[in-house]
């Protein structure tokens, strides 16, 4: 608890708030207060960032030829819920980097819980309503309980009147994502951030709201939903989390699991145990002692575990085979051997019948550390390479999502020739200093 508030205190000293754009959901109340917008502002959304602090107006407008003109009739008051990914005034196609994504506001949510908790108060109560919004993709409906990737702050004609505007959440469910990916980890980082809002606040009379626990327990069931797996980790597609775009995490991925088993702990923390839901916290430590077995056993890479994997029998057609997963020694890469120091390892990327991730997942493996996901040595271990290969994963710009990047035939054949994800760009081993937030913490 002291670690969060200290990281908690110290991202809100390190943040400039002026660089925070927030975007705004209204509540009507008369205050006796009248403005006349810029007519070549923003419509709708008069923001003024030149006094080091954003403000915006909204209310009912009334609009006439020679410009924009707020009438004194219903100015809003101005409720913060969140930050947007981006600002760039020079970025006439901002696509959707002018939305609030719930994985990118858990730092600023972090920042805002030292004395600004109301803001992560409001964006938890408005995401969790945007959960029951009816979702499609092509006359499909997904299950219930999908948390929106991210949302945006829309002004609307109120009640069909084009002289009165209201402002509204739109979301994206994946429906409109490059891609049509739904957000397997957005539900997972809400319920983390609920508890680190109780945590650090104090204040838990937020997790204990109907609504709030009814939230809980849809995403619960969303991902504890029996399926074809034999695994306890939680399937997943490519492009459903932080990595967006096509890279070869389809499967298993280290960063959805460990996610998958902070949610689950931060779950049973918050979760009010009756007869509705006994059952589901009996499922919840199951999965969590199947999970932590699973990660813990088969996803960890050591030198000893290299040479483990290179005198594997193949074709193990048996109830106690050493080689469950069927890995061919070859699959081992070249750089590997080389690259991992004898007091070091990691927990690979991916798991599936007959192949092995051998890439470093920088999130998945700091939120395995933080989520305790891991034994105190391999925790260590983890710690160990980082500091070993620094020049590798941390270099001049820290800090890199995935090392090593996918080039030539490997990226071509992987990502499908993304000129997004060329090598050592982007999610390709490109640097991400938002990863600092979570080296703060270890």
């Amino acid at each position: 608890m002291n670690l969060t508030r200290n990281l908690s205190k110290s991202l809100s000293r390190a943040v400039d708030r002026r660089k925070f754009h927030s975007c705004k959901h209204s509540k009507s109340q008369i205050v006796g207060y009248k403005c006349v917008a810029d007519p070549n502002r923003r419509a709708f959304n008069v923001s003024d960032s030149s006094w080091g602090q954003p403000r915006a107006f909204s209310g009912s407008f009334h609009v006439d030829k020679g410009g924009l003109h707020v009438k004194p009739l219903v100015i809003e008051r101005i409720e913060t819920v969140g930050t947007v990914a981006s600002t760039d005034p020079a970025d006439k196609q901002p696509l959707n980097y002018d939305q609030i994504f719930i994985r990118d506001f858990v730092p600023s949510a972090l920042a805002f819980l030292n004395g600004e908790a109301e803001i992560v108060k409001n964006f938890l109560l408005h995401t969790l309503q945007l959960q029951s919004w009816e979702k499609t993709v092509d006359c499909y409906n997904p299950g219930q309980g999908l948390m929106p990737a991210s949302f945006k702050v829309r002004t609307v004609p109120l009640d069909g009147s084009p002289e009165e505007l209201e402002e509204v959440l739109d979301p994206d469910f994946g429906e409109s994502a490059i891609g049509r990916v739904a957000p397997v980890d957005s539900g997972l980082w809400w319920i983390i951030l609920l508890r680190a809002y109780g945590k650090i606040t104090g204040d838990y009379s937020l997790q204990e709201r109907v609504d709030v626990q009814t939230g809980i327990r849809l995403i619960l069931n969303l991902c504890l939903t029996d399926g074809f797996d034999m695994f306890p980790s939680l399937l997943v597609t490519d492009g459903s989390c932080m990595i967006d775009r096509r890279m070869g995490i389809h499967g298993h991925p280290l960063e959805i699991q460990a996610l998958f088993y902070s949610g689950l702990r931060c779950s049973r923390e918050m979760l009010t145990v009756n007869d509705t839901t006994k059952n589901l916290v009996a499922a919840i430590n199951n999965r969590l002692s199947a999970l932590s077995f699973h990660i813990r056993e088969y996803y960890w890479v050591d030198m000893k575990k290299i040479n483990e994997i290179y005198r594997y029998k193949t074709e193990e057609y048996s109830t106690d085979a050493i080689n469950k997963f069927n890995i061919y020694p070859d699959q081992i890469p070249s750089w590997l051997v080389d690259w991992i120091p004898d007091e070091g390892g990691y927990f690979i990327g991916n798991l599936q019948p007959a192949h092995m991730d051998f890439r470093f997942f920088t999130l998945g493996n700091l939120w395995a550390i933080i989520s305790s996901l891991g034994t105190s040595k391999q925790n260590k271990d983890v710690l160990n390479l980082i500091e070993e290969k620094w020049d590798d994963l941390v270099a001049n710009m820290p800090l890199k999502i995935i090392y090593p990047a996918l080039e030539s035939d490997e990226w071509r054949i992987i990502t499908g020739s993304d000129p997004k994800n060329t090598p050592w760009s982007y999610h390709n081993g490109g640097s991400w200093p938002t990863l600092l937030w979570q080296v703060n913490i270890l």
